[in-house]
């Protein structure tokens, strides 16, 4: 069995999950970030931060895997600018693309990736749609979706 902490980086701040990050690689466990909060930085058009940034600065912190919301589900959210940001949590490099959110190429030579966690308002019958939209290098996370169904 592989032991797992659940984090959330927003609310503890980059600093605690830099920290975090580092101890659970020395220890051997994953460390899964949540990311509750991020509505009230991410969705404010006028003055948010994307969560492309959000994204980036976590992949910057460390951390093995996190909620990506689904496309499909209640987390719906655009295909393309989603994959766009799911990409750049898991990529090694990416190439400019403007129509997925991708402004620049970006090189992230060796740091590690983050795989993208599926989950909120998702149940079996979404299982095709995810595999299509996330591939097999992802986390499908069914839990009250699955269970009020």
């Amino acid at each position: 069995k592989q032991p797992i902490i659940m984090h959330d980086y927003l609310t503890a701040g980059f600093t605690a999950n830099t920290t975090l990050s580092r101890w659970c690689r020395d220890n051997g466990i994953l460390l899964h970030i949540h990311r509750a909060m991020h509505a009230v930085i991410d969705r404010q058009k006028n003055h948010g931060i994307h969560f492309r940034v959000l994204a980036k600065a976590l992949r910057l912190s460390g951390g093995d895997h996190i909620h990506t919301g689904t496309v499909v589900g209640k987390l719906e959210g655009e295909r393309g600018i989603t994959m766009g940001f799911v990409d750049l949590l898991r990529e090694n490099y990416i190439e400019q693309d403007k129509s997925r959110g991708i402004y620049f190429t970006q090189d992230w030579a060796s740091l590690p990736g983050v795989m993208a966690v599926a989950s909120g308002g998702i149940h079996v019958w979404h299982m095709p749609a995810l595999v299509e939209i996330f591939g097999d290098d992802s986390v499908l996370q069914f839990g009250g979706g699955t269970l009020g169904h």
